[in-house]
């Protein structure tokens, strides 16, 4: 049994007296216990999202961080990761990327999850916030977020994409890493109400083909979504991985459009208008179209094909030795499940089958992983190559520049779900290239 007499206390040199207890369980005393610390020399502040701690040389030895009787929670300062923002002209009509690099599963962390905003991000008080439902329905009505959260609700694990995610890799290779390749998908839970559900209590008329969905943010934006598409799967989300939206992705509702280009799924949702036509928006005629060879545009091409990308080893990272190496990376496809992604070493010239990890789940980032034997000498070529439920194999960039051309000075813009090509150079480093 522990002794609590403080003499025995105090001869042990691992124990402090109980004062000194009290002092370190206010945490106030890691500070000044510069005998247990061990200096880091040079230790920047702690990153994005962690609390700059001091370390002690043996933890078993000191008492940890005292709970607060509220908090939020913070990551480890040891964590690094972060959004990188493409440089824009401006940061209000921007973007920022997720680190696939260090993804670690499907699920993206909140904090993490990509974001595309075109007038800054919008604030809204959800108290004040209303969805306003019209057109060809039978009862118009104007829905408060307390209302919206009245109605049963499901949770689902969707992936969205960018349609311009690789917009710069069309014509060379120009960003270094898998974060500015393709950084611009990431998977989240996502929780709210079916769209059908809100659409049955309006009443939607028979001569009803599609709705106009409407944001709430400086740039209103709006796309129009086929009425099937929003009977059938859409979901007016209110939370992301077990907690509200985030500001940045639409607090305090957003319109989920699963499979659709990212454009299309609504950030901070105020109009939903029904109408027996398309409304022929900005964003779905000069923006957010594809070019053909001929310099015709390709109306609506909503979905997003399927696609992969080999995370690790990936642009900028170093193979220390050779030997043992796991290829991982992800696939997704907004037609539906992820049924096979080939792994390649050479270049395309040889495929092995890669294991797909559970779960793999329609609309939704599947990882995938196989060993891979490095053996140091010459160059490697390591690509992915996805094939979904449909049947749909993932194209070569040589392919998809047949089809789409290279129209504009860095080529075409929109739905680039080329096979992606990392070199292994005899040094271990890994760099972004062309092979095809």
């Amino acid at each position: 049994m522990k002794s609590t007499d403080p003499r025995r206390e105090r001869a042990d040199p691992s124990s402090p007296p109980r004062a000194r207890r009290r002092f370190l369980a206010n945490g106030l005393g890691l500070a000044g216990a510069a005998a247990a610390l061990t200096p880091i020399a040079g230790r920047a502040a702690a990153p994005l999202g962690a609390v700059d701690r001091p370390v002690p040389a043996d933890a078993s030895k000191v008492p940890g961080v005292p709970m607060d009787d509220e908090s939020y929670g913070a990551r480890s300062q040891f964590e690094t990761e972060v959004r990188q923002r493409y440089k824009t002209a401006t940061n209000l009509s921007s973007w920022t990327f997720t680190p696939l690099q260090e993804s670690m599963g499907i699920v993206t962390p909140s904090g993490l999850f990509f974001e595309r905003s075109h007038a800054g991000t919008a604030v809204i008080d959800p108290r004040r916030h209303t969805l306003f439902v019209h057109g060809l329905v039978a009862r118009p009505r104007k829905y408060s977020m307390r209302d919206v959260r009245r109605f049963p609700s499901i949770s689902r694990l969707i992936f969205l994409e960018c349609s311009g995610n690789g917009l710069t890799e069309w014509s060379k290779p120009t960003l270094p890493t898998v974060q500015g390749t393709h950084g611009l998908t990431s998977c989240a839970e996502w929780t709210g109400v079916p769209l059908a559900t809100i659409l049955g209590e309006v009443g939607v008329r028979g001569n009803a083909r599609w709705l106009l969905a409407e944001g709430g943010d400086g740039a209103a934006m709006t796309r129009s979504i086929p009425i099937e598409k929003a009977m059938k799967d859409c979901i007016l989300a209110y939370g992301q991985n077990g907690e509200a939206l985030r500001p940045e992705q639409g607090y305090p509702l957003r319109l989920l459009v699963p499979g659709y280009e990212g454009n299309m799924n609504i950030k901070w949702l105020r109009r939903l208008e029904v109408s027996d036509a398309p409304f022929m928006t900005r964003e779905e005629t000069s923006k957010y179209t594809d070019i053909r060879p001929d310099g015709k545009a390709v109306q609506f091409s909503f979905e997003m094909e399927a696609k992969s990308v080999i995370t690790s080893p990936s642009g900028g990272m170093q193979l220390e030795a050779p030997g043992f190496h796991e290829i991982t990376g992800l696939a997704w496809s907004g037609r539906g499940t992820i049924r096979r992604v080939d792994v390649s070493v050479d270049g395309g010239g040889t495929w092995r089958e890669a294991a797909l990890q559970q779960p793999v789940l329609p609309i939704c980032h599947t990882r995938f992983r196989m060993p891979w034997q490095w053996d140091g000498k010459g160059t490697a070529v390591l690509q992915s190559r996805a094939v979904d439920d449909t049947g749909y194999v993932q194209p070569t960039l040589g392919q998809v520049i047949a089809m789409r051309g290279l129209n504009g000075p860095i080529g075409s813009i929109y739905h680039l779900n080329a096979i992606q090509s990392w070199q292994v150079a005899s040094d271990g480093k890994v760099s972004n290239v062309h092979h095809y």
